[in-house]
């Protein structure tokens, strides 16, 4: 299968917070190693930037990726304005353009834009695997990060509806085929 690597919001505005996200560092060295696989097998890699009129004014420092994500130049970059990566943006064309079947997904916010992009990847017909070390949120004060992030991966794989499989494997068992 034809996969690309998804990397959902790992912004400044969003990673260089008191407190951080959950595992921060962790998660952005999972996601890294993901980039490198995807990168040494030829796997499309797209970056999803989310922007807004406050902290992720396009093109401010808080909208930048953050700054130790292994970003290639031939990597694709994706604004959005929404939880879905794919409403209102070029997602779908792009992995379209590049023959992908399935998404591997990673990144920020787990409850809202890691969420929403899993359900809608799915939508729209590709098969997903959420990174289930490599995602992350803030605590909240009805869950913490840890139990947030465990929920969705044990709930997004049980939804059958859309067709295509959505799958949560640790970071380390992805395999990217060139």
């Amino acid at each position: 299968m034809n996969l690309a690597l998804v990397v959902i919001d790992v912004q400044r505005g969003l990673f260089e917070t008191e407190p951080a996200p959950a595992e921060a560092g962790a998660v952005v060295a999972r996601i890294n190693g993901l980039s490198a696989r995807a990168h040494q097998a030829g796997v499309p890699v797209i970056f999803v930037q989310h922007e807004d009129d406050g902290d992720l004014a396009p093109d401010s420092r808080g909208w930048a990726l953050h700054p130790t994500l292994d970003v290639q130049p031939g990597d694709h970059r994706i604004r959005k304005t929404t939880p879905d990566a794919f409403l209102r943006t070029g997602l779908d064309e792009v992995l379209s353009f590049c023959g992908v079947e399935g998404v591997v997904l990673c990144g920020y916010a787990t409850e809202f834009c890691v969420d929403t992009t899993t359900r809608s990847a799915a939508a729209h017909g590709y098969h997903v695997v959420l990174a289930a070390d490599a995602h992350t949120t803030h605590d909240k004060p009805h869950a913490d990060a840890a139990r947030i992030r465990a929920h969705h991966n044990a709930t997004l794989p049980a939804i059958r509806s859309f067709g295509p499989s959505i799958r949560a494997l640790p970071s380390a068992e992805i395999a990217f085929a060139g």
